[in-house]
């Protein structure tokens, strides 16, 4: 019997809720990653198996397309082309940057600074930026431990996607004892019930979390979409009143899935990526830490799950003033996600082209020989587990001719998608080792 719309939307938030789709931190996950979002139907693992190779998402095409991007890619740091590090950096960084096309981003305002407040041991500073992009102001939350004095090391944490573009900064912060109750469902749900930016922020440094494109106070509003009259994107009918309200956060969620299609499209036409445009965003506010005169600027780090994960690849992999990078919930390979998820993953994954050049690991390779960590799920829905180790395995490699093995440390963890408390204990003691 065919399913209501009804009964449609109640199987995607469970999905959505079971996966923690970010990002990715996006990851990314930091974040939890968005599930396009195409299916509407709870994961049936049974059915996501490739049965054989001529057998894909997408049909008999697969085997072909997965050998296109050579094995290893044109400028793999893996293949015999290169025998030192910084020539092999300097022409694959401009290669991955050129493919990422960033855009230039500037702020066009200030730091605000609208409150200060202790709570929790911590010193809360509300900030906010506006960007040259367009959108609302870019809101965040700065936090360092109570009487701090002087410079302190930093990090820049990355909030994760979820399905859930209504929230950013809050997915991942605690500056009140009163929660929207949904935050304190996603942090129950990917957290162990922390607020992990708080807790790293303890153990001395100076943590800075933004919303970024199209999250948050970066979200796209109703009001402002115009053009759009008919399918699952039109705004016909809904309101940006009560947007705070558990129901009308669940049907922006909903719609911001369907619109990463239009705004992945409308961002190739203008030149740029969805992954160009997060950099760019994040890199800014990276630009705000570098200019507080309380942060130690040579001892900043990056790192979150699932969609903050996919942000900590391309920005620790593009901007070596991240000295220590933990991407958590967003590692694979790229031919795990042209043959096997790419239906699981937003739209700010996908860099047209840099596969023929690059394996995914690769990009968060770029920064070696800087301290770099991956966390990752055995039982994550997001990837398969082989082409998880193989994503691994191609970063120990990568360090390793680069005669710097232990900067590099990739971890396993039983379990689903998530960052729980034994993955953060060991991400916060892989920062302290390296930025302390």
């Amino acid at each position: 019997m065919e399913k209501s719309k009804d009964q449609e939307q109640d199987s995607r938030r469970a999905f959505l809720k079971k996966t923690a789709f970010a990002c990715t931190g996006f990851p990314f996950l930091g974040g939890a990653m968005a599930l396009p979002y195409y299916s509407h139907k709870p994961l049936n693992r049974s059915n996501m198996k490739i049965k054989s190779s001529k057998t894909s998402i997408i049909g008999a095409y697969g085997q072909w397309a997965g050998d296109l991007p050579g094995n290893p890619p044109k400028l793999s740091f893996r293949n015999g082309t290169w025998k030192k590090v910084e020539p092999w950096k300097k022409e694959a960084s401009e290669k991955a940057r050129e493919l990422v096309a960033a855009p230039i981003i500037k702020r066009d305002t200030e730091v605000t600074v609208h409150r200060k407040y202790t709570y929790d041991g911590l010193e809360v500073e509300e900030l906010s930026w506006q960007l040259s992009n367009g959108g609302r102001p870019t809101q965040a939350i700065l936090l360092k431990p109570q009487g701090a004095k002087g410079k302190l090391p930093a990090i820049l944490a990355l909030h994760d996607h979820g399905g859930n573009k209504y929230f950013g900064k809050r997915k991942i912060t605690r500056v009140s004892d009163e929660m929207h109750p949904m935050m304190v469902d996603h942090q129950k749900l990917y957290y162990s019930g922390r607020a992990w930016a708080n807790d790293i922020a303890k153990m001395g440094y100076v943590v800075l979390v933004h919303d970024t494109f199209t999250f948050g106070s970066r979200r796209i509003k109703y009001q402002d979409i115009e053009g759009i009259p008919w399918g699952d994107c039109s705004v016909a009918g809904k309101s940006d009143q009560n947007p705070e309200e558990p129901a009308n956060v669940e049907i922006y969620n909903q719609w911001a899935s369907y619109h990463e299609h239009i705004m992945s499209k409308s961002l190739f036409c203008a030149g740029t990526t969805w992954p160009g445009v997060t950099l760019a965003e994040d890199r800014a506010a990276l630009d705000v830490l570098f200019d507080r005169p309380d942060v130690d600027t040579g001892n900043i780090g990056c790192g979150g799950l699932s969609g903050g994960g996919l942000r900590t690849d391309y920005l620790a992999g593009l901007d070596p003033r991240i000295k220590c990078a933990v991407s958590v919930g967003f590692m694979s390979t790229w031919k795990d996600f042209a043959l096997n998820k790419s239906y699981t993953h937003t739209w700010m994954t996908y860099t047209p082209l840099l596969p023929q050049f690059l394996d995914f690991p690769e990009i968060l390779g770029l920064r070696v020989p800087l301290a770099t960590m991956v966390l990752s799920n055995n039982e994550d829905d997001l990837y398969t587990l082989a082409e998880m180790k193989k994503a691994d395995g191609i970063l120990k490699a990568v360090y390793a001719k680069a005669g710097a093995s232990e900067k590099y440390q990739g971890k396993f963890y039983e379990g689903n998608h998530k960052f729980d408390v034994e993955m953060q204990d060991d991400a916060f003691s892989w920062f302290n080792k390296w930025l302390k």
